[in-house]
């Protein structure tokens, strides 16, 4: 829509940037709201649904403009391969600098990046094709003793057993709600979620926020969603371009 972006989620952590799915014009958006793609080494991408890849080839080759030299990591799907393979084969010349995938087939969470003091996990969702959620934890130093804090992101799926346990304590969840109550069997049919069932996921898992996402362009005024969900979960917020959300 001409007042929402597709979905690319950024995350400062001790010092790095993570880029989270990368849908059209998320470069754009990382230029409108100050944040540099020279800091951005690893990128994570939910699935290959258009709306969270389509920015993917314009990121990479305004990389290689600006004269990046340093690598790149996808943590992507399987097949995301073939999607790399055919960039680099029509759009790769002048790429200086080292692309590398890392396919992501987990069946439970599993740590797939790990420094001093910050570590990312993945775990699988369920939606129409292969997709995975990303928990990333960053160690906050904290008198008299440091804890280990956590945002979770979760998108495209349809609620399930296991996703409140995976999720137990996080700090920030970011949690798709494409539909509101009243298009409930339609969430269901195309493995999305409501509002309500991320409330419900965010009281279960004991987060301490919640913020609501990836919205139906069927609702022009997303204040629906939002009471949906504060019925059930008071501290649910929607994101929006530009919304900054801090852990401290």
């Amino acid at each position: 829509m001409v007042d929402r972006n597709q979905s690319a989620h950024a995350v400062r952590l001790h010092g790095r940037l993570f880029l989270i799915d990368c849908g059209e014009g998320a470069q754009v958006q990382l230029k409108r709201f100050g944040i540099s793609k020279a800091r951005l080494d690893n990128i994570l991408i939910s699935h290959l649904h258009g709306d969270h890849i389509f920015g993917i080839f314009g990121m990479l080759s305004t990389m290689a403009l600006d004269g990046r030299t340093a690598p790149v990591y996808i943590y992507a799907p399987r097949d995301f391969a073939s999607i790399l393979k055919f960039f680099m084969a029509h759009f790769g010349e002048g790429i200086k600098y080292e692309i590398t995938h890392i396919p992501l087939s987990m069946k439970e969470p599993q740590q797939i990046i790990s420094f001093p003091n910050c570590r990312v996990e993945a775990f699988p969702l369920r939606h129409k094709i292969d997709c995975f959620g990303f928990r990333i934890y960053g160690r906050m130093a904290r008198l008299p003793e440091e804890r280990w804090a956590s945002i979770a992101y979760v998108s495209d799926t349809a609620v399930f057993p296991e996703e409140s346990e995976w999720l137990k304590g996080t700090d920030l969840l970011y949690h798709e709600a494409t539909f509101a109550d009243e298009h409930s069997d339609l969430a269901h049919r195309m493995f999305h979620s409501t509002a309500r069932e991320a409330a419900q996921v965010a009281a279960a898992s004991g987060a301490g926020k919640l913020v609501i996402g990836h919205y139906s362009s069927r609702y022009p005024d997303l204040n629906l969603l939002r009471v949906q969900a504060r019925e059930v979960f008071p501290e649910t917020y929607l994101s929006s371009e530009g919304s900054v959300f801090e852990i401290k």
